[in-house]
């Protein structure tokens, strides 16, 4: 009995120590992982270090940072979508990504996309322009209108004034 008894002794010793090292393995790789990306969130490395090429890309009204991300993944201008998501989410830019079509390139870090995405585009300057011009021009018009209005109000008023009186006249 003394045989089998430590035999059970070391073999339940030897799955104790396996189950131990599995762990320990599990937790360090899982360490390693989470120390590799908060390292990449804030090391901010370009996706391509030299010879970056430009490639041209439209974020819509509606896109929100996961669909951005994923289709700067796509085009080859970042490596992780969630590593892109988690930046912004940390970075000065949050929340500020305006629609638009923007040159971006692979030696640009992520923090350069966001400032690039978070400025509007030439086009949209232009645009955002030439409304507030219209909005002015649409503004005097309706000044130039309210004057020229109120006159001819007025002068409806006293025309019609005038048609009742004529007919209480004729009534007497």
């Amino acid at each position: 009995m003394n045989g089998k008894y430590l035999v059970g002794i070391v073999l339940e010793t030897i799955l104790k120590v396996i189950v131990i090292a599995v762990v320990v393995m599990v937790v360090f790789r899982g360490a390693t992982k989470a120390y590799e990306f908060g390292y990449r969130v804030f090391a901010d490395e370009p996706f391509s270090v030299t010879g970056g090429r430009t490639i041209t890309v439209g974020i819509a009204e509606n896109a929100d940072i996961r669909e951005i991300a994923e289709m700067l993944e796509e085009k080859g201008l970042i490596e992780d979508s969630k590593l892109f998501i988690v930046q912004e989410l940390l970075s000065a830019y949050h929340g500020e990504i305006l629609p638009g079509i923007y040159d971006l390139s692979t030696d640009m870090t992520a923090e350069q996309m966001l400032a690039a995405m978070s400025t509007p585009s030439k086009e949209e300057e232009l645009n955002a322009e030439n409304r507030t011009n219209a909005e002015k021009s649409e503004a005097e018009v309706d000044a130039e209108g309210t004057d020229t209005e109120a006159g001819s109000a007025g002068a409806e008023a006293g025309e019609d004034t005038s048609s009742e009186n004529s007919e209480g006249m004729d009534s007497e």
